[in-house]
């Protein structure tokens, strides 16, 4: 099925019937799909397709902060928030860098658990949220923070999901950062329609998408990207996460997800896409990870920290370079 930017962006309400063409859509209020529902003449009178003032106030807030990208996975269980925390931990290691992570992962928030925030609960000010703060230079939000218990399922429809993402860009008050990293969901769901719709006035410099070298994982990730293009959201580049085992001891590789169809390295060339790096499996990430630490000053040497810096270093490059060409236009 073809749709457009328009319909991809739409909002459906939470009492909508099934085929509900979204508030937004050009059929609102005048398709089949639409007879019976309880906001059909005010979808029909076009009020609903009025912009969310929300966007204005978020492009407004987002005006101190220098650079935001996405962390987007096809697949779960692929890395994508370990990637999102240790990214935050390497660009905040850098103090002169003020840096911010958000976890949209509305129904799995793992963000609290790997940043070793477990327990942690936001604070009202006078200016909005308070984020939870892991160093004096790394600001965290998640919707964990909000849960009496990290056990505690959030069992919430789209429109819910959506206005929680919006409190969480407008509400919390970030002050001045030079990033803003957000870990999405894995998919192509609500959440990634949301933050790209909300932060679509604010821009942002683009998207990591993180994969493993099996060709299930691939297959999702070739989604991703779609999606990406679709919604016109740039692409940084691509991150091969469990990309072989080196072993600690003989120092030899092994292949423990064989990479059947050249892995992310021949996606990237048959896409035209740049491929940031390959992370091999190290036992230790997924220690400090439950620990609540950063493998990166756990165990800065191995082979999967020196991957993890030199893809940092390849992101960092890419937004300078962004600031650039922005400067160069002006």
């Amino acid at each position: 099925m073809k749709e457009d930017r328009d319909s991809i962006m739409s909002d459906v309400p939470s009492n909508a019937p099934e085929h509900c063409p979204g508030t937004t859509s050009e059929k609102a209020g005048k398709g089949s799909a639409c007879a019976g529902c309880p906001n059909q003449t005010l979808c029909a009178s076009g009020a609903t397709k009025a912009p969310d003032p929300a966007i204005a106030e978020i492009a407004e807030k987002m005006l101190t902060v220098k650079h935001k990208i996405l962390v987007l996975s096809g697949k779960g269980g692929v890395g994508k928030s370990t990637f999102s925390a240790h990214l935050a931990h390497a660009l905040a290691s850098d103090a002169s860098k003020e840096v911010a992570l958000l976890d949209v992962d509305i129904c799995g928030p793992s963000i609290p658990r790997i940043m070793g925030l477990d327990g942690e609960q936001v604070h009202q000010s006078g200016s909005g949220w308070s984020p939870v703060y892991v160093e004096e230079n790394l600001a965290v939000m998640s919707i964990g923070f909000l849960l009496s218990s990290p056990d505690d399922a959030v069992i919430w429809r789209g429109p819910k999901k959506n206005g929680m993402i919006k409190q969480f860009l407008r509400d919390v008050d970030w002050g001045d950062l030079d990033y803003l990293i957000v870990d999405t969901p894995p998919g192509t769901s609500d959440e990634h329609l949301s933050i790209v719709q909300y932060l679509s006035s604010a821009g942002i410099d683009g998207a990591v998408i993180i994969t493993t070298p099996q060709e299930v994982s691939l297959q999702d990730v070739r989604k991703e990207i779609r999606f990406c293009q679709k919604v016109k959201l740039p692409i940084i580049g691509v991150v091969e996460n469990m990309s072989g085992f080196v072993c600690p001891k003989c120092k030899n590789t092994s292949q423990i997800f064989p990479p059947t169809t050249g892995g992310a390295e021949r996606m990237c060339e048959e896409l035209g896409l740049r491929l940031l790096g390959q992370v091999p499996l190290d036992p230790r990430i997924g220690r400090s990870c439950d620990e609540g630490r950063s493998f990166l000053s756990e165990v800065p040497d191995s082979p999967a920290a020196l991957a993890y810096h030199s893809i940092v270093k390849s992101i960092q490059e890419y937004c300078s370079n962004l600031v650039t060409e922005e400067q160069t236009m002006d």
